[in-house]
């Protein structure tokens, strides 16, 4: 028998009982609630110790501290030519506080642009520093000599350092280390002499590099605090030292930042539509989940109280091999005292697993709130999705620790505000529309603070990439 006689007999045969398809419109379905992919286990909010702030501001006092000049700087770049933003130039210590746009521009334009390969010598230890480096592409690493006479790498400078400012202040500087490209850098020059010349031009540069050399070396202590004087180790009716602490006359304040939405639902839905599920509440929750989203991301990425963006620049190191490897994590985890936690974006986790497991290591894994967690030297690594990666395929690695005790990185909310359903979080009642559309103000409070430096880490163009 042919196909077609089979489908003909077939239908010949009178059904014998209910079709499936007119069964299931007596039927209730079994549905589930809305899902939400942007949903991420958002371990930074979770993590992070709150702080309750009053009148929306929380106020970090510290002890006074000398350091300035240690930013980085911005470069624009037009096809193969590299210039130096002259504002910029500004965060070189003995530029700092000098507004002569006229002048800063003429140094800008005397900056030698220079191409080195991996392994060339831009400076050697030893000879007269008589220029400034800007490197503005490509990592740099500073050699010196070990305690038995070998070559010891004493640190790594990547994209927007600087190095040699010391030519500006000092004629008779020389270079206490020798400075080696990594990989192919791309260097503005700026020499000593050029400076010379254009200060002799110009006099309120060499009056502000007069005064700069004229003023007495501060005394701090290795972290650039002002001193306290004390004595011991003394015996007998020795003369103690006086001292006192002092404070920043300008302390830092953070004020609240804020993530708000205006959620509208029409009454005929929040109405009818309302079993078995309740739109009202699962339209809040949804938007509740996307509000905590963007908080967390504003905790890591916001220009003004953003963790990577406040993080000092002598906590920020660079990979010496480029990918994350355990001797990087480590001289992460040296730059502070109790780290509580890493967070990286969860490619560069699994990078830094391929480097252990190349080289035969294997971390040990720990429990959090019911989850196995990766973590390295007994701290975890928490993954975090909002920390970017770039085009170039690198990223980042924060070290962190945490509390208020602790002179660590603290989260700031203000909780009792009104309608709160969650601390800092208010859904708010709007009214109802001429069209019928209930409005409700969805509104979530929030800031973070770093109280000392030294408190926030972050392993920098860490390549997340690279298949061994």
């Amino acid at each position: 028998m042919s196909v077609g006689e089979e489908i003909r007999a077939e239908q010949a045969t009178p059904q014998q009982s209910l079709a499936t398809s007119a069964a299931r419109n007596l039927a209730t379905t079994t549905k589930s609630v809305p899902q939400m992919q942007e949903i991420s286990s958002r371990w930074l909010l979770r993590t992070l110790p709150w702080v309750d702030v009053q009148g929306g501001t929380y106020r970090v006092n510290r002890r006074l501290s000398y350091s300035v000049g240690d930013g980085r700087v911005t470069f624009v770049k037009t096809g193969d030519r590299v210039q130096v933003i002259p504002a910029e130039l500004g965060e070189l210590p003995a530029l700092r506080d000098f507004e002569e746009q006229d002048v800063l521009t003429e140094l800008a334009s005397r900056c030698e642009q220079r191409e080195f390969e991996a392994g060339e010598t831009l400076a050697s230890f030893g000879s007269r520093t008589d220029a400034v480096f800007l490197l503005a592409h490509g990592r740099v690493e500073k050699i010196g000599t070990g305690p038995y006479g070998d070559d010891s790498v004493l640190g790594v400078l990547a994209d927007g350092a600087y190095f040699g400012e010391q030519a500006l202040t000092d004629p008779e500087a020389i270079w206490e280390y020798t400075a080696r490209a990594a990989t192919h850098c791309t260097v503005l020059v700026l020499p000593g002499d050029q400076v010379a010349q254009v200060a002799e031009r110009a006099e309120p540069l060499a009056a502000h590099l007069r005064q700069l050399r004229s003023l007495p070396q501060q005394r701090t202590n290795k972290y650039g605090e002002a001193p306290i004087d004390l004595s011991a180790g003394h015996v007998g009716e020795a003369v103690l030292p006086g001292t006192y602490v002092d404070y920043e006359a300008s302390p830092r304040e953070y004020e609240l930042s804020v993530a708000q939405t205006v959620l509208r639902i029409h009454s005929r839905v929040a109405d009818l539509y309302n079993q078995p599920m309740n739109q009202t509440e699962h339209q809040l929750r949804l938007t509740v989940e996307a509000l905590k989203e963007r908080q967390e991301h504003e905790l890591i990425n916001n220009r003004e109280f953003g963790l990577l963006n406040n993080c000092e620049y002598d906590q920020r190191l660079q990979p010496h091999a480029g990918v994350p490897g355990p001797d990087d994590m480590d001289e992460l985890l040296s730059r502070r005292r109790g780290s509580k936690l890493f967070l990286a974006h969860p490619r560069a986790i699994a990078a830094f697993g391929r480097e252990c497991s190349r080289r035969g290591i294997y971390p040990e894994s720990v429990e959090i709130a019911g989850n196995r967690l990766p973590a390295w030297r007994g701290v975890p690594i928490y993954p975090c999705n909002k920390i970017p990666v770039t085009e170039a395929r690198t990223s980042s690695i924060l070290c962190m620790r945490t509390g208020e005790e602790d002179q660590g990185v603290i989260g700031l909310r203000q909780s009792g505000i009104p309608d709160e359903i969650e601390p800092s979080l208010s859904v708010r009642f709007m009214g109802i529309s001429e069209q019928a559309i209930i409005s409700y103000l969805v509104t979530t409070y929030y800031s973070a603070a770093v109280l000392v430096p030294d408190a926030l880490g972050v392993l920098e163009n860490v390549e997340i990439g690279r298949w061994q």
